[in-house]
């Protein structure tokens, strides 16, 4: 990152419109838009209620919102620690080229270095070949032996429903 006015920081509240709309960006971008009906008060909820489940970093260049990141903590059984897992890291187009996304990246490891976590995590679609360049560059390594699953919608209510209470 070369802009000597170019700021990293925590997420903190008034940022709520910017991320919710970084968020909707990164779905189009992910050919997802229909799938994505985060609002801004659950952001906010989610940020800073009283139960925080996710942190947030933001990039501002120029003082414009350039790009953020949402992560929150998971748990290594094998490690006994926490990690980060990062869920999205946005760069919005014309932000992008400006190393932003590594920098998020390296504001992240030092969180987990500072904290005692023993690892970063994230996923990415596989055919984001720019990005899948970045991670590979800052020494991330696919987890190929691992198949993620997911279950929402209408399957997750009727794996709810089986629960014995």
């Amino acid at each position: 990152m070369t802009e000597s006015d170019t700021v990293i920081r925590a997420v903190r509240p008034g940022d709520e419109a910017e991320l919710t709309a970084m968020i909707h960006e990164l779905a189009a971008f992910e050919r997802a838009s229909a799938e994505c009906t985060v609002t801004e008060s659950q952001l906010g909820e989610a940020l800073f209620g009283p139960n925080p489940v996710v942190f947030g970093h933001l990039v501002e260049v120029d003082g414009q919102a350039a790009a953020g990141a949402l992560w929150f903590r998971n748990f290594s059984t094998w490690d006994g620690v926490a990690g980060i897992y990062l869920e999205d890291l946005f760069v919005r187009p014309q932000f992008r080229r400006r190393g932003l996304a590594r920098t998020l990246l390296a504001t992240l490891a030092r969180e987990c270095v500072d904290n005692g976590y023993s690892r970063l995590t994230w996923a990415v679609l596989d055919w984001n070949v720019n990005a899948i360049a970045l991670y590979d560059g800052v020494g991330g390594r696919p987890q190929s032996e691992w198949i993620t699953y997911r279950v929402s919608g209408p399957e997750l209510s009727e794996l709810a429903a089986s629960s014995p209470a």
